[in-house]
């Protein structure tokens, strides 16, 4: 399998409304499996299916990436619960090359999400696993990290955006 193509800021895809996944049938493991490929060969720590041009609600993460540990599945992820305790961290995205940001978070969440089988799950994250889910979750509900940052930083960045949504635009 190739990697599939990132879809950049500008793309229509990372702003449109995403689909529950209702069948898991064959194509699902294959396309993730895809999706894997797709963010470890572009150094990413986390991937959405918008950001490959899909509109189902599935995401990937490399779940305890301090101890290099494996890559996690979510399909129809939902976040049902935040700690108080929130943590600002600068952030990054496969679809905003070029441009990192401070954004502020909760430290702690709790998922429910189905698996390849469909089975459903529900499970707490913390710190750096809990960011990078949190950063997935936004873009299936149409939110790029970009859209979190201080008004200050919106403004410094701002030229940078319009030239990277002219380009995916055009491309």
């Amino acid at each position: 399998m190739d990697p599939m193509e990132i879809m950049t800021i500008g793309k229509k895809v990372l702003r449109e409304e995403t689909e529950k996944v209702q069948e898991f049938g064959q194509d699902i493991p294959e396309f993730i499996e895809n999706m894997k490929i797709t963010m470890v060969e572009s150094n990413g720590i986390g991937l959405a299916a918008p950001q490959v041009g899909d509109s189902r609600k599935i995401i990937t993460v490399h779940y305890d990436l301090e101890k290099k540990g494996k890559i996690i599945e979510m399909i129809n992820p939902e976040i049902i619960s935040f700690c108080d305790e929130n943590e600002k961290s600068e952030e990054g995205c496969l679809s905003v090359p070029g441009i990192t940001g401070m954004v502020e978070r909760p430290l702690e969440i709790e998922v429910r999400y189905q698996d390849i089988d469909g089975n459903e799950h529900v499970r707490e994250f913390s710190g750096l696993n809990a960011r990078i889910i949190q950063h997935e979750v936004d873009h299936l509900n149409k939110t790029l990290f970009v859209d979190r940052l201080s008004y200050a930083k919106r403004l410094m960045i701002k030229n940078k955006l319009r030239k990277l949504e002219e380009k995916a635009r055009q491309g």
